[in-house]
């Protein structure tokens, strides 16, 4: 087998394309032969040393990938040699072979390439974690998503229209809002041209969103927040956007609106029942056509330096692709 190997996390830069001997699968693990593999924001963070998880070195990064079964170790009966499934387990996956543990490999069912199934856990169980159970969206309500053209927004954008909601997508280029009104967006905000509060003002009557999802922090964070609706949810989903920003606590006690934190990763590992319940929502969905993956580009594993550069450089509309 080979993989991108990271011995040193000082960037992408360090690693390096390497032939490893194929491992063989230990006990509640199996043995994937991967397909595809998804390049997240996280991706790049673990490689820099500045991601929360900091696997033991060497690692091959690549928290997201699908493929077909190759062997099963002991003890695992619910998966067998040669059924598709997709995995997220945080590393591994930028390679031509994994291990992956049994316990998070999501059976695919037919018809679903592996290229949208490589695209798909994180970006969709991290929005409708955020949407249905953080926020509670009810149908009617208007939703705000920030970074609205890149991975976890342009899920954010359907999963938010599957529960009837109002969608405002705001992203940084006309190109990015045109995307946003394919996926079924009401409405658009160019950040880099237009004054957010003054064009949600006029979105919204002056009623502001009543939920909020930003997976990008930085500059937009305040003014985003200071024209929330009464009673409304601000989703704090990541910071694609480097500075991590400084609310006034003032603010929700003004608008009586919460401030609500979402972690996926840890929903899942602590509440592995309602995550399973979770995901078979979001594939039967996925059947259904109400949700897919919105692919930006497919490129070749070896090209993932590239890759990489392509994620940087912000020009990135819904997610990248590595293919074997």
């Amino acid at each position: 087998m080979h993989a991108w190997l990271c011995e040193n996390p000082t960037g992408v830069d360090a690693l390096t394309w390497k032939e490893l001997p194929t491992p063989s699968p230990a006990a509640g693990q199996v043995l994937l032969k991967i397909e595809a593999a998804s390049l997240n924001f996280p991706d790049l963070l673990i490689v820099q040393n500045k991601y929360q998880m900091k696997p033991e070195l060497p690692f091959v990064p690549g928290s997201e990938y699908a493929g077909t079964i190759e062997a099963v170790g002991e003890g695992v009966t619910h998966l067998k040699v040669g059924q598709s499934v997709a995995c997220l387990s945080g590393t591994g996956g930028f390679g031509t072979h994994t291990l992956a543990p049994a316990k998070l490999c999501m059976p695919l069912p037919p018809g679903f390439p592996a290229v949208d199934a490589a695209a798909f856990i994180m970006t969709y169980a991290t929005s409708h974690h955020a949407l249905v159970d953080r926020a509670a969206l009810k149908a009617g309500e208007t939703v705000l998503v920030l970074g609205a053209a890149g991975g976890v927004g342009t899920a954010a954008i359907q999963i938010a229209k599957a529960m009837g909601a109002k969608v405002i997508a705001a992203a940084s280029t006309d190109e990015k809002c045109a995307l946003c009104e394919t996926l079924g967006a009401d409405a658009t905000i160019n950040y880099s041209t237009a004054n957010l509060r003054d064009a949600l003002k006029t979105l919204t009557e002056g009623k502001g969103p009543d939920v909020i999802y930003d997976p990008v922090g930085g500059e937009f964070a305040e003014p985003a927040f200071r024209s929330i609706a009464w009673r409304g949810r601000y989703l704090v989903v990541g910071f694609a956007g480097g500075p991590i920003p400084t609310l006034p606590l003032n603010l929700p006690l003004l608008k009586g609106a919460s401030l609500v934190g979402v972690f996926w990763g840890d929903f899942a590992r602590r509440e592995p029942q309602a995550n399973a319940a979770m995901m078979a929502e979001l594939a039967q969905w996925y059947g259904q056509g109400k949700i897919k993956p919105v692919i930006d580009s497919t490129m070749p594993m070896a090209d993932l330096k590239a890759a990489y550069a392509h994620m940087g450089s912000r020009g990135v509309k819904g997610k990248l692709v590595m293919v074997n």
